[in-house]
């Protein structure tokens, strides 16, 4: 079998490639909270929110960011916070190299953006995210999660494309959806091991997306730490956006 094999079979348990290629954005309310937001001084600043990620390129917006009216937009190489008129009020280039020194510490808007960007970016657009260029994938020995038996793809981000850490392992379930992702959270540090939970999915506009999500410490073993909660993420509503991108 080939070592893509699960990835194409997975892209059609989520929706299918053809239909991926119909969407040009995904329009989201999110709830969310955890510990490593706190620990960053950001705690409040997402507890619920609205956001759209586009497909098929690296870009988030987040509405009523930072203050009613203001609008956070996370692309790789700058973020940027604009008024109600598109007038930039703060912005950051270069923001991944930012994360040294006081950020070990706490976070300033333009870091929590750049954080919650890039990473709501790549939850919505997986799996489709890793059939694109540059992305090398294989399936590896599978894995035991709590007696259920998961199929696992390890794969290497290409370096243009914002992620946790370029090495990640997904796992899937016998529906082929994917259930669990294990990463290290770099902007956080390389101690930052974590697996991410997802479930509860549900089909929007053709496509599989999971409704909860929950990010724990993961020990060397591989098995998870119960504690702490590290990253939770509800989605209250999902809406695959056809046509031209909104402005």
């Amino acid at each position: 079998m080939a070592q893509d094999d699960l990835l194409a079979a997975a892209l059609e348990a989520h929706g299918g490639a053809r239909r991926w290629a119909e969407v040009q954005e995904i329009a989201v309310s999110v709830r969310s909270g955890g510990f490593a937001l706190v620990s960053k001084g950001r705690g409040r600043d997402v507890r619920e929110f609205r956001a759209r990620v586009s497909a098929h390129r690296p870009r988030t917006v987040v509405e009523d960011f930072a203050a009613d009216g203001h609008r956070g937009i996370f692309e790789p190489d700058r973020v940027r916070i604009e008024d109600a008129d598109g007038a930039v009020l703060s912005e950051r280039r270069d923001p991944r190299a930012a994360f040294r020194g006081r950020r070990n510490l706490w976070w300033d808007p333009l870091d929590l953006l750049y954080f919650a960007g890039y990473a709501l970016w790549g939850y919505l657009t997986q799996p489709f995210l890793l059939a694109g260029p540059g992305f090398a994938v294989r399936e590896i020995e599978p894995w035991d999660e709590g007696g259920e038996p998961r199929r696992r793809l390890h794969v290497t981000f290409p370096p243009e494309v914002p992620a946790h850490s370029r090495e990640q392992v997904f796992h899937f379930d016998d529906e082929l959806r994917i259930r669990r992702n294990d990463y290290t959270a770099e902007v956080f540090g390389g101690w930052a091991k974590a697996a991410h939970y997802s479930d509860e999915h549900r089909e929007h506009g053709g496509l599989l997306f999971p409704a909860r999500r929950r990010v724990y410490p993961r020990a060397r073993s591989g098995r998870r730490r119960p504690l702490p909660l590290l990253v939770r993420i509800d989605l209250d509503s999902v809406e695959p956006v056809t046509g031209a991108p909104a402005p």
